[in-house]
């Protein structure tokens, strides 16, 4: 039996015909994965992906739903179907290179305590990207992450010092990543509390506390053109991070820690916002830049001032959007 008949891969789509396609293609193409049952889950695209998927390849197991529910949502949908005993997350916009799949196979196959194994994205070029790191804490999110990283590598690793073999870590970002079977049915699925950013962090939270650990794999890779989704809806995005950033504190640091949180939060965006309203003035060269920018720190600004509405951010602008209208979205 080829291995890979014990592999389920995920794709959530949203809005990403072409890159779902070329996704696909090499998953096919490769001949690990191409024994793997393959499943998309598209949350209500407009640009013709599931009609372009359903064409060129009949035999993948196509979910559609009639709205954006989110990754996390998404995500389940397809673990209660699939049947493999291992899962591959993959974003439509990452492209893993030859052997890289097998080689997560493989590393979980070796370590049966292991409930992940993400791999090692890069840009293009070649650059590393954020593959894994330390789960959010009030030291992580309120201090200059740089430094944490120079003065306590161990315990803050970062792309700057990529391993070079196979380590345990706390969280793996959730763009490629294979998670065993006896794992998720263990803590369950996704929290689908989270839309979007940082449901893959609480999962693997979840997972350790219960025994489970967590692996870097960094010589499996995987080319990642990272957040096409998002860069649709920069404003928005930003709203939604600092959304899950708030719930994964709330879950798991206690109430305290969140409102020390938002304290901290909530001052580094008016520096922002000041900061960038200046350079956007004084700068000549990259005064667009610095204005997109600007434009980004007011909404955050604005959204922690109103309260935090729910109609802000990602989950809010799509069902504006489905509505009819931008009501009083930023960003829009």
């Amino acid at each position: 039996m080829n291995p890979g008949e014990t592999l389920s891969i995920i794709l959530i789509n949203w809005n990403t015909r072409d890159l779902l396609l070329k996704c696909v293609r090499g998953l096919l193409e490769d001949p690990f994965t191409c024994k793997a049952e393959v499943w998309v889950v598209d949350n209500g695209s407009s640009d013709g992906s599931t009609e372009a998927l359903e064409g060129a390849y009949p035999g993948v197991r196509l979910l559609r739903n009639p709205s954006n529910r989110g990754f996390a949502a998404a995500v389940n949908q397809a673990l209660t179907r699939c049947r493999g005993e291992y899962a591959l997350l993959l974003n439509p916009d990452c492209f893993p290179e030859p052997g890289s799949v097998e080689l997560l196979w493989r590393t979980l196959s070796r370590w049966p305590h292991a409930a992940m194994a993400g791999g090692a994205l890069t840009h293009p070029d070649g650059r590393p990207q954020n593959s894994f790191g330390a789960a959010p804490t009030l030291a992580t999110e309120l201090l200059p992450k740089g430094l944490l990283q120079a003065l306590f590598p161990r315990r803050f690793p970062s792309k700057r010092h990529p391993p070079s073999n196979v380590i345990e870590v706390e969280a793996v970002v959730g763009a490629f990543v294979l998670v065993r079977r006896q794992a998720w049915e263990d803590v369950g699925g996704m929290d689908e509390g989270y839309f979007f950013f940082l449901e893959e962090t609480d999962w693997c939270l979840r997972m350790a506390r219960r025994g489970w650990r967590i692996l870097h794999v960094p010589q499996a890779r995987a080319v990642h053109l990272q957040g096409q989704s998002a860069k649709r809806a920069l404003a928005a995005a930003r709203v939604e991070f600092y959304r899950s950033r708030y719930r994964f504190f709330r879950v798991h640091r206690g109430s305290w820690s969140e409102r020390i949180l938002k304290a901290g939060l909530v001052l580094r965006c008016v520096a922002n916002w000041a900061f960038s309203g200046v350079a956007m003035r004084l700068s000549k060269s990259s005064g667009a830049r610095w204005g997109l920018r600007h434009e980004v720190d007011k909404t955050l600004l604005m959204w922690h001032l109103r309260g935090r509405p729910e109609g802000w951010g990602l989950a809010g602008r799509v069902h504006q959007i489905q509505g009819g209208t931008s009501g009083d979205l930023p960003g829009l």
